[in-house]
């Protein structure tokens, strides 16, 4: 093993650079002297698709709470996407939602959501973070353990591997590391190598499996809408999302739960578009698409949440984000998001200039970023009855009324703009409760 590398000054080590990644340096730069992003793929300056996200070609969402974290981070950042070509809109004027075939009535929300494409969008906030001050973004190196304080207590660095160099490994020391390795993170094998506890985790198994293809742009499938969302429901298990993004092109995921695998053969994955309750996507691709390469697919067996904040014991220096603590159904569209309320946590614990520490952090990530986006995900997933979990008496009510909300707003597009601030994060659950709202509703 190499020496020990250090430096002067108080550093940071994020392991990952994807947008958790990215965003972790962000609100770590204002609190130390030096943070490094270490990463093992080839981190570019412009847009391009990464081997460590083979998801990175299907349809992401940023939701308006975390287009607004990414504005107040880098102002200018919306302006710069939109120049990119990336295309924008009200989330209940022009995005057509529809539920069991039918479409939500439209609305005005009143929230700017932008629709781009995954390499787009962390090519723009890779160049931010590389400007930043004692920022340093480190490619083409593999985290491949943590370094440890002799008593095992605290965490004081990794252990990495450079794909360019032979040789063994190196350290790379800090004064705090975050993990933003995603659900495949082995933070949690290193921790327990080391005697630490076990981290509880909760999965719920959806056995999605999406396949997307893109095309260049045509006429939308609805003129005023840059996307169409047919969302899957337990009468209709199966949903796609047709939606406009930068440099001309308009992506077409389409997805299944519990085994249901959209074909990646271009007459399997028209037929089945066909197959679903509307037939909006699948008519605007027949008549008016020119496919841009083949369908790719992409598997997502559960939805998975580690439980740091119920942990007895941690050590110190050591914290994650994003994925690396939950990982979301992706056909909600949250986990960029998420990670964006994460950083928000993580900028406030390190903003004293301490070492933050962990039960504290994790219990306030869980409270302001991560348990009401798994409520939301966890009650739409028990949706379906061959998705396996305890459907507790809280579930099944939230079930229930929101099943009510979505039913009132197929006619009141003030209902579709409540639920969409809700489901961006913007406004609380407890808007939905509104009088405004709850006077829309249909009967019990």
């Amino acid at each position: 093993m190499d020496g020990v590398t250090a430096g002067a000054g108080r550093r940071a080590v994020v392991m990952g650079a994807s947008l958790a990644g990215l965003l972790a340096a962000r609100a770590l730069a204002g609190s130390f002297d030096e943070v490094v992003v270490v990463d093992r793929d080839v981190l570019p300056d412009l847009p391009g698709n990464r081997r460590g996200v083979p998801q990175d070609r299907h349809v992401h969402g940023l939701l308006a709470r975390g287009r607004q974290i990414l504005e107040e981070y880098f102002p200018g950042i919306t302006e710069e996407l939109r120049a990119a070509g990336a295309v924008m809109g009200d989330v209940a004027g022009n995005v057509c939602w529809i539920m069991d075939g039918v479409p939500m009535r439209k609305g005005h929300a009143g929230l700017l959501t932008v629709s781009v494409s995954r390499p787009t969008l962390e090519a723009h906030v890779r160049r931010r973070v590389r400007d930043l001050a004692g920022v340093r973004l480190l490619d083409r190196t593999e985290v491949v353990g943590l370094l440890f304080s002799p008593d095992g207590q605290r965490v004081t660095g990794v252990r990495t591997v450079e794909a360019r160099r032979a040789g063994g490994d190196a350290a790379l020391a800090a004064d705090l590391v975050v993990d933003t390795l995603g659900r495949g993170s082995r933070v949690p094998r290193w921790l327990g190598q080391q005697g630490w506890p076990e981290i509880a985790e909760e999965r719920t198994h959806v056995g999605l499996a999406y396949t997307t293809r893109h095309y260049r742009a045509g006429p939308q499938p609805s003129p005023e809408d840059f996307s169409v969302d047919i969302v899957a429901m337990p009468d209709h298990p199966r949903g796609a999302v047709c939606a406009r993004i930068d440099g001309g092109v308009q992506v077409v995921t389409a997805y299944g739960i519990l085994g249901d695998v959209p074909p990646t053969d271009p007459e399997g994955f028209l037929d089945f578009l066909k197959s679903l309750p509307s037939p909006k996507i699948y008519e605007a691709i027949v008549e008016n698409e020119e496919p841009l390469g083949d369908p790719v697919s992409y598997r997502f067996p559960a939805s998975l949440r580690r439980r740091y904040e119920r942990a007895e014991r941690l050590p110190s220096g050591l914290l994650a984000l994003g994925d690396a603590v939950c990982s979301f159904n992706p056909t909600y569209g949250q986990g960029m998001t998420v990670a964006a309320l994460g950083s928000l946590v993580l900028r406030a614990h390190a903003a004293d200039g301490r070492t933050p520490d962990p039960a504290a952090y994790f219990r306030d990530l869980a409270r302001d970023a991560v348990d009401e986006a798994w409520r939301q995900a966890l009650s739409n997933d028990l949706a379906f009855p061959g998705v396996e979990g305890v459907r507790t008496p809280e579930i099944l009510a939230d079930q229930e009324y929101v099943g009510r909300v979505l039913e009132a707003a197929q006619y009141d597009g003030a209902v579709t703009a409540a639920y969409t601030r809700v489901i961006s994060f913007v406004d609380p659950p407890e808007a939905l409760h509104a009088p405004g709202v709850r006077q829309a509703l249909p009967p019990v």
